[in-house]
Order: C-alpha cells, then sequence, then structure tokens
C-alpha cells in the first residue's frame, strides 16, 4: 500500500478505507518498535469502525470531532485522524510512517494548486505544512504567482485548515513537552540512528534511488509518545543540515500531535548546543540552571 495523499485533491475514503489506514499505521508502529498499547488502539478503532451502523462522515458532520470521540474505541487523537481523513481525503501520519509525505504532494491537494506550482512552492518557500504554507504566503511573494491566485490559494488554505481540528487546535498548557525531555528524545534518536540500531524508512523526496536510509525512532519518555527522523526538508538538503535537524513529532494520551525541530544552535551562548527551534528561550534558561553556560 501507498500513502494516502495523491497528486491531486484525494477522493474522501469510506469507513472500510478508513479501518484499513488505522489497521496499516498499527502495523507500521508495530514494525518500527513502538509501544503495544498505541497500537491496540489504532487496532481497536478499526475493529469499532467495522461494526457502525451509521458510516462515519455522518457521526462527523452532524457532531463534529465530539461526534467522533463519542463512538467506542475513538479517543480525541484518533477521531482528529479520522476527521483529517474525512476532510482532506487523506492522513499526514501515515504518509510520513510510509516515506511517502513530501510537501509536493501535499500542496498539490489546495484547489488551484497543481503539481507544476506545488513544486515550485517547495521549491521557494521553507514550508512542509499547509499551517506553514499559509504562513509563507502571507509573509512574501512567490515568484508567478500573481496577487489573485495568491489570495485564491490563501482562502483555499483558510477554509482547508478550519476544517482540519488536528490544525486548528489552540495550543494549551501541557500541550508541549518540556525542552529537557525534547532533548533526551533527541540524544536518544541521534546516538541509536549513529550506531545503526534503528529501522530505515525510504523517503519519497530527495530519493530517486528509493533506498531506505532514513531512519526513524518510535520511543515514550514519561507520558509522551514520540516519533524523531532527521529533517528531509529542501532547506536541510540546501544547507547540509540532513544528519543535524531532528524533527520530533509528540503527543500525550489522546491529546493532538504536535511537531517540534532540534538543531544545533551556531550563535549565541548556546553556539555549540542542541536547542529546541522556537525555544531557545527556555533552553538556554535550562542549561543556565544546570550550570552548563554562564548567565548574564
Amino acid at each position: 500500500m501507498t500513502g494516502t495523499t495523491g497528486n491531486q485533491a484525494a477522493e474522501i475514503p469510506g469507513d472500510a478505507q478508513i479501518a484499513a489506514w488505522l489497521r496499516r499505521f498499527a502495523d507500521l508502529l508495530e514494525q518500527q518498535d513502538e509501544d503495544g498499547f498505541r497500537i491496540r488502539a489504532y487496532r481497536t478503532a478499526a475493529n469499532e469502525i467495522d461494526r457502525l451502523e451509521r458510516p462515519l462522515a455522518e457521526h462527523y458532520r452532524q457532531g463534529g470531532l465530539d461526534g467522533l470521540i463519542r463512538l467506542p474505541g475513538i479517543g480525541r487523537g484518533i477521531a482528529a485522524a479520522i476527521a483529517e481523513m474525512l476532510t482532506t481525503g487523506g492522513w499526514r501520519q501515515l504518509d510520513r510512517l510510509e516515506g511517502e509525505l513530501t510537501p509536493e504532494r501535499l500542496f498539490a491537494t489546495i484547489p488551484g494548486v497543481g503539481p507544476v506550482l506545488a513544486e515550485r512552492l517547495a521549491d521557494t518557500l521553507d514550508a512542509d505544512t499547509l499551517p506553514e504554507l499559509e504562513t509563507a504566503l502571507r509573509q512574501g511573494r512567490v515568484a508567478g504567482v500573481g496577487p489573485r491566485r495568491r489570495a485564491a490559494i490563501l482562502a483555499a488554505l483558510d477554509q482547508r485548515l478550519s476544517r482540519i481540528p488536528r490544525a486548528s487546535l489552540p495550543r494549551t498548557e501541557g500541550d508541549e513537552p518540556p525542552v529537557s525531555l525534547l532533548l533526551k528524545a533527541d540524544a536518544l534518536y541521534r546516538r541509536r540512528a549513529a550506531a545503526g540500531e534503528l529501522r530505515q524508512i525510504a523517503p519519497r523526496r530527495f530519493n530517486p534511488t528509493g533506498a531506505a536510509w532514513l531512519p526513524i525512532l518510535h520511543t515514550r519518555i514519561d507520558d509522551w509518545h514520540l516519533t524523531a527522523l532527521y529533517s528531509n526538508t529542501a532547506r536541510a538538503h540546501e544547507l547540509g543540515r540532513t544528519d543535524d535537524w531532528v524533527v520530533l513529532f509528540h503527543h500525550r494520551g489522546d491529546g493532538p500531535e504536535r511537531q517540534s525541530t532540534v538543531v544545533t544552535e551556531t550563535r549565541g551562548p548556546l553556539a555549540g548546543r542542541r536547542v529546541v527551534r522556537g525555544r531557545e528561550a527556555e533552553c538556554l534558561a535550562s542549561a543556565e540552571a544546570a550550570g552548563a553556560v554562564a548567565a548574564d
């Protein structure tokens, strides 16, 4: 089975397809040494979907995300995944584990964005997700995209993002792991990747031979589930940081999945140290508290 996202707007899946994707996801987690609790959760949800008398789309249409959560065996995180499938025709988490997810494929699902423009957006903007694409388009121009087309793309993005609960859930206290936990996961991933201890997937992007070269780690630290991979973005390749930038996907319980990136800082008091991008101040405070760097 290949990934869920095609080069054009995908057909909305039925219940049998959604259950199959959940089972495929569980199988991949098992192959990649994820813990058993999460694997069982996805398989249980798939089994419960098989028993439904009314289709998932109807439950979602009538009750939104809460309508899915009320179903047996479906928690908040899996409900958000199902909502993503029902509103976009794909599931980014599954595509990621299969190495199928690329910005080009994702951007091409936006109405008005064909394969050529999708490739241009991926090559010229520092964006790999729909929210990042929206931000980049609002902040600057894109060669070959006039004001009217840019406005149309932004309108389509706004409509798409407003329908995806996972993307629109506000960040609240407790959504993000402490930087110490993220840095611990980063160190574990890089150590095991260097030792050749991790399974490797074959990313679709920047991989013309189809080789399985990208190490992937599933781990649980405290009550956080984390998936770690080296960054396979155009920017990481351009700067030669594919063996430095680590992308961490994390969630707790049945909460939404979030994403963090850990890099080696190149300047300032944390130069040469691993930091969580966007949370440098917390990393500095943590390092100062540990006596690793001198406080001002």
